[in-house]
């Protein structure tokens, strides 16, 4: 071996000299500055991009910026998976997002402490999370809606700041982890050519609807970081908007954090805006606009344009002393003070944290219809479980989300609560034509023992070689493994799984059977391979090259079949499962025999993040891409339905989506109908305690349910006219902010602070609310105000809400605050003002025309122009 020893003398009195330049400065920015001026122009490029490497002269550890917590800590193994972030807005609760935001950072902490400070950090296993998704939720056709707090700018903006304070924590000085809103700014879709998109939005929408929500995010909730959006406005793509992001964000809202980039927005300015004719001049319109972190690798063309001119090196400098003073507060380096270093793997989806995820499933059920109070279900009753979401996985965890260690369906929620005795289940239906959906425990049977299901024979090799290390019955195929062993003894990087029972068709005729492997985001290697056979024969075998792998399958009789699925995991796959496509008049007629035997029917409908998503590749009728050409419910769905009302008996809808679904003929013909969403790891369970009145739903929708595709506008235009309950002239089917209860509320006695009000005064609103039922219940007390003079103004604006919970038969005065912002409007122009006029304010469980409350006027006198 040759030792270099002048370069380890050096090295050592570079590092003693770096260490004591540290040792005497004492702020991140100051710390930040004095590093990244000991780097070379090719290092300092190298860490302006997401995938940061180490730099070991300098003591850099690799850091992946790029780390997702929408709803619970993702893809980085186990977590608390949460409701998905629409049904989290569904509650309607601040004090709980933040709660989420907290549980989402200290699990963030748990599994970056236990790499260790000064280590190297991969994606997704940073501190920097970039979640929330605020982008305001305009049309119920977007894929992605389904991420955001909803359509209304008060409330989204509220929720974000209570979730970014969890994230961050109490001590600016030492954030626990850092957020990261998003997609900055008039971003909500279409999926199809998102990369390219150039919006042509209206000054009045983008002040009125658009921004606010960024706004109180910064301005409130002081978040660290923003990430900027693919799509241009007015020509200019916004991560090279200087306006937005220099001159409104720092300047205007004090931003004091950094921006980093939509992952290969930069690129997307070369080859779908054509902004730039390369990457090397689209780096440098980005980097100079206030972009300080490129989510991918375009940002490595900044050395040609540092050295061609395009821009100066010091712009990088500005850039990464933002990002290093981030890692230095967070504590990247350890040593000196660290209030987090505590933080273990045993806070990891701890029993607090399933408690709260259970509270947030309650909390975010919303009832839309109860005729005859159907609803609570009594005590010995039979139900007849169907539809295609009362027993999948991926209607828990939605997208986006960490893997949760003991998921509970809806099924498995009512066999808990009602006894499994008198619980009956069929799917009956897919989600939509064409889509394949995880086989049902009642078409497998385990040879071993003969209960539902299939034997798996758990491997630690990837040949099947000896003996299984565990062997166990699983009830379904269908399972998230995203870094994490399927069982005791087992590596989650190398193993192999083969299941083996029989298939039990249940009627004649073409079965399409199908493995669906998940597949590693952005992995350049072999994906897991897999193997199915039946009575003997291999019917499929691919070595990974396949998305979705199907075999096509003529059955004549309903005897049952031998069949044997492998599954090789030696890639960085994420789960596997075993799915079909039955024929519909067969799974209708398993749905027709559970219903004859039942006295109520609980019916599991609606969507799945395999049809609603971020670009996905689907093409069937009702949906494209990710996002959906038909807001009804897909018709194998309706049919189930229908034939389940035709006995006569009482029908109750669950709902679970990520978007509002037009269930017009469930609202005429269902007994009782409630929304769900996609509830996290503890859904089945917080449907049961609803279903069952072991909890009073309190939710309200953060969505308009419309009727039809046909009452909205254009799905490409970004006008806000026509949209949302604010701008919407039509009926809608379910209006924003609607919700019931098993009890009820009444309001009286409303108060103003003034009836007469200068531009620029505070004025208190109250009200007494009431719960005249039997049962103790949550009651979201909200406050609308409309502007009776301004003819620009919405039909109605959310100005406050509260959830409170109130004893049966106690009554509570609530009162709000409302400052000159929630008391202002916005011109053509798109400046911000409170002006005089004419206002009545509304106090009520929903918005004024659809339930109860109190309405009371006042006026404003003067004129007080606002900050942007």
């Amino acid at each position: 071996m040759r030792i270099n020893f002048p370069c380890l003398v050096l090295c050592s009195v570079l590092l003693a000299s770096a260490s004591a330049t540290f040792a005497q400065d004492t702020t991140p920015n100051t710390k930040a500055a004095t590093l990244v001026s000991q780097m070379t122009l090719a290092e300092k490029v190298t860490q302006v991009q997401s995938g940061a490497p180490a730099i070991p002269r300098l003591g850099i550890a690799t850091y992946d910026w790029w780390s997702e917590g929408l709803h619970g800590i993702a893809r980085n193994g186990y977590a608390t998976v949460f409701p998905q972030a629409i049904g989290l807005a569904a509650s309607w609760d601040t004090a709980l997002l933040e709660q989420v935001g907290t549980t989402v950072s200290t699990e963030a902490r748990a599994k970056f402490n236990a790499i260790g400070a000064g280590r190297d950090h991969v994606r997704y296993q940073g501190l920097t999370i970039w979640s929330p998704n605020i982008n305001i939720f305009r049309d119920p056709r977007w894929g992605r809606g389904q991420e955001t707090y909803g359509e209304d700018p008060y409330l989204t903006g509220q929720l974000a700041v209570n979730f970014i304070h969890g994230i961050q924590g109490d001590d600016p000085a030492h954030p626990r982890a850092i957020a990261t809103p998003k997609h900055f700014v008039v971003h909500s879709g279409p999926e199809a050519g998102r990369h390219g998109f150039d919006v042509d939005v209206s000054p009045h929408d983008l002040e009125a609807t658009y921004l606010p929500a960024f706004r109180a995010a910064v301005t409130q909730g002081y978040a660290d970081s923003v990430m900027c959006a693919y799509n241009a406005i007015h020509g200019t793509p916004v991560c090279a908007d200087g306006d937005l992001l220099t001159t409104r964000l720092r300047h205007d809202w004090g931003f004091k954090g950094f921006v980093v980039s939509d992952c290969d927005a930069i690129d997307d300015m070369t080859k779908f805006h054509y902004f730039k004719p390369d990457n090397v001049q689209s780096s440098a319109a980005s980097i100079q606009a206030g972009t300080d972190l490129d989510c991918g690798s375009a940002y490595a063309d900044l050395l040609e344009a540092v050295q061609k001119g395009y821009v100066k090196e010091s712009t990088l400098d500005t850039a990464l002393t933002r990002l290093f003073a981030t890692r230095y507060r967070l504590g990247e380096w350890g040593g000196g003070e660290n209030p987090y270093a505590s933080i273990g793997m045993d806070q990891v989806d701890s029993a607090a944290h399933r408690k709260l995820a259970l509270q947030a499933a309650l909390e975010s059920v919303v009832l839309l219809k109860n005729e005859h109070s159907v609803l609570p279900l009594r005590a010995g009753t039979r139900v007849a479980v169907i539809g295609p979401n009362a027993d999948t996985l991926e209607t828990l965890e939605a997208n986006y989300h960490g893997t949760a260690r003991a998921p509970f369906t809806p099924l498995e929620g009512l066999r808990e609560r009602f006894g499994a005795e008198r619980v009956r289940y069929a799917q009956g239906a897919p989600i939509a034509e064409g889509v394949p959906i995880p086989v049902p425990e009642t078409a497998l049977r385990s040879a071993k023992n003969g209960s539902a299901g299939l034997t798996g024979e758990y491997f630690d090799n990837v040949e099947f070689n000896g003996k299984p290390v565990s062997t166990r019955t699983d009830r379904v195929i269908d399972f998230d493994w995203d870094h994490v062993a399927p069982a005791d003894g087992l590596h989650a990087d190398r193993y192999a799984v083969r299941w083996t029972g029989e298939w039990l068709p249940p009627a004649p005729g073409d079965y399409t059977l199908v493995v669906h492997v998940d597949r590693c985001f952005d992995c350049n290697k072999q994906h897991d391979p897999v193997r199915l056979y039946v009575d003997g024969r291999n019917v499929l075998d691919d070595s990974g090259d396949d998305a979705h792998m199907q075999a096509v399958l003529h059955v004549t009789d309903t005897h049952s079949h031998a069949i044997r699925l492998e599954y090789v995991h030696s890639g960085q796959d994420q789960g596997v499962r075993l799915q079909w496509l039955a024929p519909a008049g067969a799974q209708l007629a398993e749905a027709a025999t559970v219903v004859h035997d039942a006295d109520a029917i609980v019916a599991f409908v609606g969507l799945s993040s395999d049809v609603e998503g971020e670009e996905l590749k689907i093409d069937v009728p009702g949906f494209n891409g990710g996002d959906r050409t038909d807001i009804g419910l897909p018709q194998p769905q309706q049919a189930l339905l229908e034939r389940a009302a035709a006995s006569g008996k009482p029908l109750v809808v669950v709902l679970m989506s990520g978007s509002a679904v037009a269930l017009n003929w469930a609202k005429a013909h269902a007994d009782a109908i409630v929304a769900a969403w996609y509830p996290g790891q503890e859904g089945g369970r917080a449907i049961a305690q609803v279903l069952a009145g072991d909890y009073n739903p309190g939710g309200r929708l953060p969505v308009t349910f419309y009727r039809s595709t046909r009452d909205l506008p254009p799905f490409v235009s970004y006008a806000m006219q026509g949209r949302t309950y604010r701008y919407f002239e039509g009926t809608p089917l379910y209006p924003f902010g609607y919700g019931l209860s098993y009890t009820h509320f009444a309001y009286a006695e409303p108060k103003l602070s003034a009836s007469k009000l200068g531009a620029g005064a505070k004025l208190t609103v109250s009200a007494v609310v009431r719960n005249d039922g039997d049962r103790d219940g949550d009651e979201v007390v909200q406050v609308y105000l409309d502007a009776l003079d301004d003819a620009l103004a919405s039909r109605h604006a959310l100005v406050a809400f509260q959830r409170v919970h109130l004893a049966a038969k106690e009554s509570r005065r609530v009162s709000f605050e409302l400052d000159s912002r929630q008391l202002s409007s916005v011109d053509a122009a798109g400046l911000r003002a409170v002006q005089a006029g004419h206002f009545r304010v509304f106090v009520g469980g929903g918005q004024p025309g659809y339930t109860e409350g109190v309405t009371t006027v006042f006026t404003i006198n003067g004129h007080q122009a606002l900050p942007r």
